[in-house]
């Protein structure tokens, strides 16, 4: 059982994991260091208990102790009980669901050991801001994709941020980043993967012309918001594909088209 412990001082050392969340250099060089990361409110936390990963510590604010009873009754780890305003001064901001936890990261797998069993990849390049991370995440849970390849430049999946907005999401999707890029894609494509492109451009072809249901394994590759993939990137793919717009909209947020091409790409699979 977990001790339950007041703490009335904003630099109790105890409360190290949760100081300066809002400082995204600091936390982004800090967390994967010590092999940390932050869930926030208590449907990500009991998604992070539920996924495996081990909980270092707790920090509540009181109304919410009833609330995560269940948790704290089964878990060893510290929670730290502490006043809105005394929380808001640890972490920066005013913590609105009152509950944050600090977690273990688990090792990543490598992306042979991911791509070995799946048939659909999202791919991310360059993808550095962590809601479009969270978002895209969620929508590759909720429609059907089995993993995600990140470029050496993408934003951390684990963040608070990406976390909180994925809902937790990151915790359902496997995910793994490639060591070089483009060159990383070789592998991809070795694995079996047909390599498609998500591009604007119109000499892409359209989804429904590419039909990516139908191929038996396929990597979606996806760019960061207003550059979208690079020109190295697009060179490297097999196929270029769009999704077709009206009303003389170029194109969407990098999440929002990623939700659409899942759909495509996963449209007529067997469900799990």
């Amino acid at each position: 059982m977990a001790d339950l412990i007041t703490v009335e001082d904003p630099d109790d050392p105890r409360l190290r994991d949760y100081t300066g969340l809002t400082d995204v250099e600091l936390r982004r060089k800090r967390e994967p260091a010590e092999g940390l990361f932050i869930a926030e409110g208590e449907k990500v936390i009991r998604r992070a208990k539920d996924a495996g990963y081990e909980m270092r510590s707790m920090l509540l604010s009181a109304k919410w102790v009833d609330v995560m009873r269940d948790v704290i009754d089964e878990l060893p780890a510290p929670v730290y009980a502490v006043s809105p305003e005394l929380a808001e001064q640890v972490t920066g901001y005013h913590v609105h669901r009152g509950a944050l936890a600090s977690m273990q990261r688990k090792p990543l797998p490598t992306a042979g050991e991911l791509l070995r069993t799946a048939r659909r990849v999202a791919v991310m390049e360059s993808v550095n801001d962590h809601t479009n991370i969270g978002a895209i995440f969620r929508s590759a849970a909720a429609l059907g994709m089995d993993a995600v390849l990140l470029s050496p430049d993408c934003a951390d999946p684990l963040y608070r941020r990406s976390v909180k907005v994925s809902m937790g999401a990151v915790f359902s999707v496997p995910y793994a980043r490639l060591d070089t890029w483009p060159r990383g894609l070789d592998a991809v494509r070795e694995a079996g993967f047909t390599l498609l492109a998500l591009t604007p451009d119109e000499k892409a072809a359209s989804l429904d012309e590419a039909a990516p249901h139908l191929m038996d394994r396929v990597a979606l590759m996806l760019g960061a918001e207003g550059d979208g993939l690079s020109t190295q990137a697009l060179v490297a793919a097999d196929e270029w594909v769009r999704i077709p717009m009206s009303h003389n909209v170029d194109s969407l947020n990098v999440g929002a088209a990623a939700a659409v091409a899942f759909y495509a790409v996963a449209t007529g699979r067997p469900n799990p």
